[in-house]
């Protein structure tokens, strides 16, 4: 297998992790690969702060700590309105149970990174963001990129994306789901 080599000499990263050790680590790795703008936050909460200053381009999270957890921050990303709602989000965990994995999904994020973390599966990770960036579903209740990691052009099924829903929700022109919330009008009466 042969590995696609990136230039992220110019990525923006930022590392969320509240265990020093795990943050030097990461750190170490990221610098490897050639990353040289490396922002570190303790947890979700600086995180929020540094992502409102730094403007990442990738963000790497441990999903549990203190203060704010990996869910909620990434929660709070999806949640705004500024670009930044888009950024990649890499979640790290320890626990890789199947709930734990579709509740991450669930929240946003882009790609899940079991612990102990390699360098190869960090690059893996790193590069399927670089190349190969999801579009992004919004949703009543879900923002976040399209969990879907293939397409079946052929499914003719009531799930099919592009088919029109009566969720105060419009379709763009070729079947896209807008990245706009609705009209306030739709609000208020749902």
């Amino acid at each position: 297998m042969s590995f696609p080599t990136l230039n992220l000499s110019n990525l923006r990263v930022l590392v969320v992790e509240d265990n020093l050790h795990m943050r030097r680590i990461l750190r170490r790795m990221l610098s490897g690969f050639g990353v040289t703008l490396i922002h570190e936050a303790e947890d979700g909460a600086e995180a929020l702060e540094q992502v409102a200053r730094q403007d990442p381009d990738l963000i790497i999270t441990d999903w549990l700590m203190p203060i704010v957890d990996g869910a909620e921050l990434t929660r709070r990303i999806r949640s705004g309105n500024s670009p930044g709602c888009f950024v990649p989000i890499i979640a790290v965990t320890a626990h890789t149970q199947k709930r734990r994995v579709v509740e991450a999904r669930d929240c946003g994020v882009t790609e899940i990174l079991c612990k102990p973390v390699s360098a190869k599966a960090l690059y893996l990770r790193i590069a399927n963001c670089v190349l190969n960036q999801r579009d992004f579903i919004r949703s009543k209740t879900f923002f976040g990129p399209d969990r879907r990691r293939f397409q079946l052009p052929n499914y003719k099924g009531i799930d099919r994306r592009g088919r029109r829903k009566e969720d105060g929700y419009a379709l763009d022109a070729g079947g896209e789901v807008t990245q706009t919330p609705p009209a306030e009008e739709h609000r208020e009466s749902a």
